[in-house]
């Protein structure tokens, strides 16, 4: 996984609640059993009408907008437990996604993905949306070290909450198997001194 220190990017609004995984992607592309490929089909069905062709309304399609970060309405990632959602997220190239509220088992997907899920203020979300609205290039700084998220519009700031183990992972750029690997040393020190 690519580390993930600090992040400065213009991002995507999507004022929507209650998003769940089948509306991140759809059931019908859950066949793959990769992660290539799933950034493609992210929102599918809000970003492509039935002939495939892009819905110039669905803010994806939109070039107003772009960036490294997603911003959602409160309860984001609600429904099944699929991984393939965090999977679209990632492969679309979205590093973090800010919302008020995420369902735990969406956010555990997420870190162990590579994406950094937000919870901020209901107000500070709202804030979001309303600068973007006024300036697409209104950007976000994300410091996963100090866990801050700045408006740098507003200049205002907040602090969020993350697992201590996940943000060792994402600041280093390892996923689960990686970090056991870099303990390896410590782990057969530890398996040596049960033996005897």
């Amino acid at each position: 996984m690519e580390k993930f220190t600090i992040l400065t990017s213009t991002y995507v609004p999507l004022p929507i609640e209650n998003v769940d995984t089948d509306q991140i992607i759809p059931a019908r592309f859950l066949k793959a059993t990769t992660k290539d490929g799933f950034g493609n089909n992210l929102f599918a069905d809000w970003r492509y009408d039935k002939e495939g062709k892009p819905k110039k309304d669905f803010v994806l399609n939109n070039p107003t907008y772009s960036g490294q970060i997603l911003v959602a309405g409160k309860n984001f990632g609600s429904g099944s437990s699929r991984e393939h959602a965090a999977w679209a997220i990632a492969g679309y190239g979205f590093r973090a996604v800010v919302s008020s509220f995420f369902a735990d088992i969406f956010r555990n997907n997420a870190l162990n993905n590579g994406v950094l899920p937000v919870v901020v203020s209901p107000k500070f979300l709202s804030e979001l949306f309303d600068c973007v609205n006024k300036d697409p290039k209104a950007n976000l700084t994300i410091d996963l070290e100090n866990q801050t998220i700045k408006n740098n519009v507003t200049g205002i700031s907040e602090k969020f909450d993350i697992n201590s183990y996940k943000k060792e992972c994402l600041l280093k750029g390892l996923d689960d198997i990686d970090y056991l690997l870099s303990r390896k040393n410590m782990i057969e020190e530890f398996e040596n001194k049960a033996i005897i």
